[in-house]
């Protein structure tokens, strides 16, 4: 590979490549409650953990390089109405694994949240004053990408409760059920009224999923109780999980993008959600759809890590577009 195509490369490195970090930390903490509930003494959501934190930092490194070598291309997506809202991902992912690590030490977790939090609230702060200050943006950039910095208020108090004042937790909760209740209205508008997404975009449809799937878990930390509410979330989350996996074939027809890993965190947090549900309530009900969608989460992510690794073999991705 010659030493242009490197620099080609590098300049077109996307930052929704972090999106990959939300997928497999939520699949390392779905397998972590599985083996939890099962007592299965050969774990493999270690490993899981391990590697995910590895990427992580192999990305983040990319990617600071990109910042050092190209700051004209990371300004542009900083500006751009959908790459702007992968750039939360960073701190997401600094959650999950917080979350994540918190079975194994609690020092790490609270470093890692510690951080994810600061950095995602400054995000949260910066993407809300570009919506609200734009001059460019039209009713059609809007898609479920715009989620994506509020699922990461939501996840606060997953570790949140563990690590500081149940009021912070309160806090970030309270910031990401406003803004889910406002984003999801007009994107239903502008999905009912609006041109269809580009194909690119349609499996960013699965983050629909995430907001109520993830808030369903962060309720029940912060009450500590299945309740109503918990409940209306968890059910919502289920609901669109069904609305969505009734389109699969759709879905299964679209070229492969980087944003197929859209598909990965939301079907991990329904998991993770139904897990909670069924330690919770013993129903049978909830093992039989937890440990299903933990098989079809598995599939998921074994396809998605083949056709990535394909994708950069055959160097159809971090191209220009």
């Amino acid at each position: 590979m010659t030493s242009s195509a490197h620099t080609s490369r590098l300049q077109n490195f996307p930052i929704s490549w972090f999106s990959l970090i939300m997928g497999m930390t939520g699949f390392t903490i779905a397998w972590h409650r599985a083996e939890s509930l099962l007592n299965i003494t050969i774990k493999i959501s270690p490993i899981l953990l391990t590697t995910t934190l590895v990427t992580f930092f192999v990305l983040l490194t990319l990617y600071i390089t990109k910042i050092a070598k190209y700051p004209s291309q990371v300004k542009s997506e900083f500006s751009h109405p959908i790459k702007l809202n992968f750039f939360p991902t960073i701190s997401i992912g600094l959650i999950l694994l917080s979350i994540a690590f918190l079975p194994y030490s609690n020092r790490v977790s609270f470093i890692l949240w510690s951080v994810g939090v600061v950095l995602h609230l400054g995000f949260t702060l910066y993407i809300l004053s570009a919506w609200l200050h734009q001059t460019h943006f039209e009713v059609t950039h809007i898609n479920p990408a715009w989620f994506i910095p509020v699922v990461g208020n939501i996840l606060v108090p997953i570790a949140g409760i563990e690590h500081a004042s149940p009021e912070i937790s309160w806090f970030f909760f309270s910031i990401g059920l406003i803004f889910w209740g406002v984003l999801l209205t007009i994107i239903f508008y502008r999905m009912f009224f609006h041109q269809p997404l580009p194909a690119k975009l349609l499996p960013t449809l699965f983050i629909l999923i995430a907001p109520p799937a993830v808030g369903s878990i962060a309720w029940f930390q912060l009450v500590g109780e299945i309740n109503a509410f918990g409940r209306i979330l968890y059910y919502i989350a289920l609901f669109l999980t069904l609305m969505l996996l009734t389109q699969t074939t759709r879905f299964i027809k679209l070229d492969f993008f980087l944003s197929w890993w859209a598909y990965s965190f939301p079907i991990a947090a329904i998991t993770i959600a139904s897990f909670l549900m069924f330690e919770q309530l013993q129903l049978p009900f909830f093992k039989v759809l937890s440990f299903t969608l933990l098989g079809l989460l598995t599939f998921l992510i074994s396809m998605l890590i083949i056709r990535t690794f394909q994708a950069v073999r055959m160097r159809s991705i971090c191209i220009e577009d």
